[in-house]
Parts: C-alpha cells; structure tokens; sequence
C-alpha cells in the first residue's frame, strides 16, 4: 500500500524537469539566436538555453500584439531591475537561462509573439509565436486554515508556485513552545513531516502573528506535488494547530525564481563569522550596492548589539568607528537598527561621544530588514549602502581587501540608546576581526546559540489557589509564557494548561468526605486532539492516561474521570464542549507583571455556544493521598496540584490571608498555617 501511495504522489508532478507549458524553440534569423521557451505563469516567459553573440547595436527582448514582430512592439526589459531611463541593451549570451517578466501588467494573452529585436535598424534577428488560447499555469487559491487550536486562522492561502505559499491575514497568538510550518503526506498531518523555513527564512519556532500576510518557501527540492497539505504542527507534543489540504490536480507555476519571497533575497552563500565567543555571531551578503548584515546575539531584551567597521584597521578601536546598534524597542514594540558614529568613549551628548548619526546632524542610513527573538536568541537583520553620502560619519564598506571590525554588547539607556558596555571579552571584540565584505562561504562560526536556553527571565505570577468551594468549572487557556505554567510547575509545557475558576493552574485543596463538582468543557471531539482535553484526577504530576502503555497504566492510580468498558478499556467521562481562553492579540505575558492584567489580555471563545459542559462528580474518601493532580487524560502537563486535608481544615488555611500575595508570602502563610495546624505538606 506505501508503494502504491508513493507511486500515486509521484504521478502528481509534471515531467521533470518543469519548466511550465512548452512554447517551442525561437527560430534564428541572424545572431545565432536559440532558447526553447515556456509561459512560466500569466506574466512570465522563461527561455532555456539562451544564445545571442552580443554584436548588435540596439538589441531587445520584444514583444507585441502585431501579426508579425514590428516597430509596433514594446521592450521587456532584461535583467528587469536596472539604473537609468532606458533598460540596457541585450548582451552576449551562451546558453543562459533567462526569466522575463512582462511590463506595465500586461499578460501572455495580451502579446502575440516574442523576439529578439534591433530597434534602430527595425530587423528581427529570432522570434517565436504564442499560440492562441495558450491555457498557461496558474497560482491555486486554496481554503483558509483549519482553525484547530493558538488562535490559527488565516484568509485563503494561494500557491503562487511549485514551493511558494502566500498566507494573507494570518493570525496564531505564537504560544506553542515548538511549532512550525510543517508540511507532509497522509490524510492527516502527523510526525512523519518536514519544516518549512518562515517568511525571513528562518527555522526558529513560530512567532505570534496578528493579521499579517507572509510567503513561505518550501525547502530543498520539496515541491507542492510531493505534499498532501500545510499545518501549523507543534513537533514536542506532536499537535496539530490547523491545516489545509493540498488539491491533487494542480497546474501552478514552476519555481523559477519568478515569485520572490516577502522581505529581502535569501543568500546563495553563507557568511557567518563569530565576534564574541557564544554571545554574537554575525552573517553578511552583498547584494548590488548594498551590505545585508544580520546579528544573531545572546542578549536581554534590554540589550543592544553593535557591529561595523573599527576605528583604526589592524585593531579593534572604538574612537572613530561606524556601528549599527540593533535592539528591540520594548515600548514601540518593534526592532530596531541605528547608525551610529563613535568620536569617543562618553556618552552621546548631541555633538560627541556615541551617537546616533541622526542626533549629530546626519543621517540614519542604515534600514532594518527583519527581526526576531527566540529562546533568549535575537536575530536582526539591516542593510545600508556600501557607500553613502556621508563621508564624515560613514565608513564605506571595501569589496577589495579586508577591514578590521568591532562588535559589543551592552545595556540600552532611558532614551533607547547604547550606553557603556564592559570591555571584557564577554561584551565586546578584544582581538583584531578582519572580514573580507566581498568573500563567499566564509562560515566559521562554531556556535549558531540556536540551542541556548534564557535562564535568566521575567519574575513567574505567584501561585493561585482554590479554597472551601464545591463547584469549580475547568477550560483551556494559555500557559502564561515565562511567568506562568512552566516556572510555577519546573514542567515544560506545550502552550495550553488548565483553567479552573478561571485561574491559570491554581492550586485546589479539597477535604476529605466531601464531594466536588467540577464542570468541564475541554472539548468533547475525539478526532480533534488538540480540542479535546477530558478532566481526570490521578496521582500523575503528568497526567495523560490515554498515551500510556498498559504496564504504564497500571503504576497510575485514578481517583476520578474514568470508567472502563466491557473490554477492559479506559474511557473519560469528563469533556463537554470546548471553550478556550484565547489572546486577543499575541500572547502578552512577557510584559504583563500580574496574573490578573494579563487576564484582561485574553477573551473566552467557546466553540458551539449552544453546547452543554461535561460534570466530573468526586467524592474525596478517607485514604485520598494528601496530594493529587487535576490533568488531561489525553495530553501531558497541562494540570496542577490539588491539596488533600481532613474535613474542617481548609477554612484554617483560608483565613490565614494573604494568599495572592507575592510568592514568598503565599508560600510562609500557608506552610505557616498547615504547620500550625499539625497537617501533614509537601511541595
């Protein structure tokens, strides 16, 4: 049956190589003229095996909707981007592949021939004919994603070509802890799958997106032919956020460079030298007249990082240097990158010191691109002019030798600019870093601080808890980033976690002899999994009953939210409809320092509005362990703690006040309280 499957995907793509609907070959009037040409899509020709011997005065590409080629046509200009009033002449080429793009909107139906033509001497030296009604590959609209789960929705995603997808109007609050663009086979998106880079090209998990319109490329020779459909999937916990299916009758466009990614050009050769051992790495290309730097530091947010050329070649000088300073402004909420110049080690004081060009009467010439911070990690990507009109404070980048340059990490002041950094080796280059601007594959850097993990971070919301009440409803929400379920728990989660009374993971305590109530609605849809979360109780820190291996279920003890039918199988009993509180926006936690103003970043969305709950009854009996875990039966870590005490007890522990206080004084008043009253406590 694999076989077969993979012998129906295969008979999915067109005959290799793909090129798009044949034309025919350009027939040759002089000049040595050939190519074999294709409509790539409704605006795109593309000429393989290009001859022409360069010797003509006034030579074009040119088109037109005569019956035969004339004076009557119009230039499509080759290379397309050019400098000047009028595109360049047509050069000498020995079997060059060339893409063209049609002018001024027009399209393949709109022109009639193509040829290479002389305009000063009106001659056609090679033409070719389009055939009437040409039917050329075309983009695919497809639906929007499924919404599944984080907030995923988007408008109706387009395939522009055999690996590009445009994704307009998407919105994930970028909760999950480790997801990606995932793309596969099967009638279901499943772990046999492959990341997709995101729409600057990078592998990092996926960001919190609020209605933006992306274009993501599929890597190595992955083509939509080879795929079944796209999903957001979160590879740790295996979950899937939303999908859409790929038709199996497709007629788009080939990849041939003709679409062109959001954002700039991704490099053919890689650069990457490291400035600061484990702290800053920085990666180059020059593209035209241009230097794209991208900084990828170990930084706080609070931080800045600085590269450019050193004052004095040979050694690492600050005193007349030109840096960018890149950061992330944590009140405009964007990042950043600014051209600075460093007449000397004070502070900027509008004349001297390090200064913003900007504030000395120059200019900012330097032009963010990208930025993205990830697992303590922050990548930001700029371009500025290898030579710019300011000769006092820029330094022109040399493409014909090496120069010497300066990097440094350090603290941003209240005005969001650089202020002093240490001069240890930590913070700052100490050795002389030569780079040579114009080299390909230059790549030594030894650590791409991918795989570094914050230790440092926000102060995590003090525990919550639930005293002396009997019914107490439990929904999804989002696990608090930094602040919430992860630092309260020492577990890693997976974005979404128990809300019982509407408080992130709070503690329950119970007494024993009485009977509980909670009202469940964590989604009652088998065939959904990342929708479906049924209520248990169980002695597991982890919960998720339903993954385990029988042998692994036998060392579990469940006290309720379970049944077992006639075969023996365990079943939940506790799920209902699905409600989830959900961001508004992305998710905001990093920035919010209380548990109550985050709440007021977050809205209760309920799936069937007419749906009813699921109640989990339990009684708590008398050889209840002190301490049991509310979870999921289906997926891991996503509850907490409930507190088992003897009848009469929990009104002890909740007059003792204080309890949503700091975590400090949560944690003395109610150790304070159970040890005054003889209760047995863990933690």
């Amino acid at each position: 049956m694999l076989l077969l499957h993979l012998g129906d995907v295969d008979c999915r793509a067109p005959k290799e190589p793909y090129y798009g609907r044949e034309i025919g070959r350009l027939t040759n009037f002089g000049h040595g003229i050939k190519g074999q040409v294709f409509a790539v899509d409704e605006s795109t020709l593309f000429v393989k095996g290009f001859a022409y011997d360069g010797n003509a005065p006034d030579a074009f590409f040119w088109v037109g909707n005569s019956p035969r080629p004339s004076p009557e046509g119009y230039i499509i200009p080759y290379p397309e981007e050019y400098s000047g009033r009028e595109p360049p002449v047509l050069q000498q080429h020995n079997n060059t592949d060339i893409i063209l793009k049609l002018p001024m909107g027009k399209r393949i139906r709109d022109i009639r021939w193509l040829s290479v033509w002389c305009r000063r001497f009106t001659v056609d030296f090679g033409e070719i004919f389009i055939p009437p009604g040409l039917d050329v590959p075309k983009p695919r609209v497809l639906p929007e994603f499924k919404r599944l789960a984080h907030g995923l929705r988007s408008s109706n995603i387009s395939i522009l070509d055999a690996k590009t997808f445009y994704i307009p109007n998407l919105h994930y609050d970028g909760a999950g802890p480790d997801a990606y663009f995932w793309v596969g086979n099967g009638s279901e998106p499943n772990i046999m799958g492959t990341k997709v880079p995101n729409e600057i090209g990078s592998l990092e998990p996926l960001r919190g997106y609020q209605g933006e319109d992306i274009e993501i490329q599929l890597p190595g020779n992955l083509t939509v032919y080879d795929i079944d459909w796209l999903a957001v999937w979160c590879v740790e916990y295996r979950h899937n956020f939303g999908h859409v299916y790929i038709p199996r009758d497709l007629d788009v466009p080939p990849a041939l460079g003709q679409t062109k990614i959001a954002g700039t050009s991704k490099p053919t050769n890689v650069n990457c030298r490291e400035l600061i051992r484990g702290r800053l790495n920085v990666m180059w290309e020059v593209l035209d007249d241009y230097i794209v730097i991208e900084l990828i530091g170990r930084i706080a947010e609070e931080q800045y990082m600085a590269f450019g050329i050193s004052g004095s070649h040979g050694h690492p000088q600050m005193v007349g240097a030109d840096v960018a300073v890149a950061f992330y402004d944590r009140r405009q909420r964007r990042f950043r990158a600014e051209d600075y110049y460093l007449s000397s080690l004070a502070q900027c004081d509008g004349k001297l010191g390090v200064c913003p060009d900007e504030r000395i009467g120059g200019k900012n010439d330097v032009e963010i691109l990208s930025g993205d911070r990830s697992h303590g990690v922050t990548r930001i990507k700029y371009r500025r002019l290898l030579q710019t009109n300011e000769a006092v404070n820029d330094r022109a980048y040399p493409l014909d030798r090496q120069v010497s340059v300066i990097a440094a990490i350090g603290p941003l002041n209240s005005r969001d600019e650089a202020n002093s950094h240490t001069h240890t080796g930590t913070d700052v280059t100490v050795d002389d870093v030569q780079i040579d601007f114009s080299s390909k594959n230059d790549h030594t850097c030894t650590d791409a601080l991918d795989s570094y993990r914050e230790e440092d971070g926000p102060e995590p919301w003090p525990t919550r808890m639930i005293l002396g009440e009997r019914v107490i409803t439990a929904r999804i929400g989002p696990t608090g980033g930094k602040r919430g379920y992860t630092p309260i728990t020492g577990n890693p989660s997976w974005g979404i976690a128990w809300y019982m009374n509407d408080k992130l993971i709070p503690e329950i305590y119970v007494e024993r002899g009485q009977t509980y109530t909670f009202v469940v609605e964590g989604g009652d849809e088998p065939t959904q999994p990342a929708k479906y979360h049924p209520l248990y109780i169980t002695n597991s820190p982890e919960g998720g009953y339903g993954q385990l291996s029988e042998a692994q279920k036998r060392r579990e003890t469940v006290y309720a939210g379970v049944e077992y039918d006639s075969s023996g199988y365990a079943v939940p009993t506790a799920a209902g409809r699905y409600c989830e509180w959900k961001h508004k926006t992305i998710d905001k936690s990093t920035e919010i320092a209380t548990f109550d103003e985050y709440m007021k970043t977050l809205q209760l969305v309920c799936d069937d509005p007419n749906g009813q709950p699921s109640y989990l009854n339990w009684t708590v009996v008398d050889e209840t362990p002190d301490l049991v875990y509310y979870q999921c039966f289906t997926h891991r870590n996503l509850g907490w703690k409930i507190r088992v005490v003897n009848p009469g007890e929990t009104s002890k522990i909740s007059g003792s006040h204080g309890l949503y206080g700091s975590g400090v004084t949560v944690l003395l008043v109610s150790v304070g309280s159970l040890m005054a009253s003889g209760l047995p406590w863990s933690f």
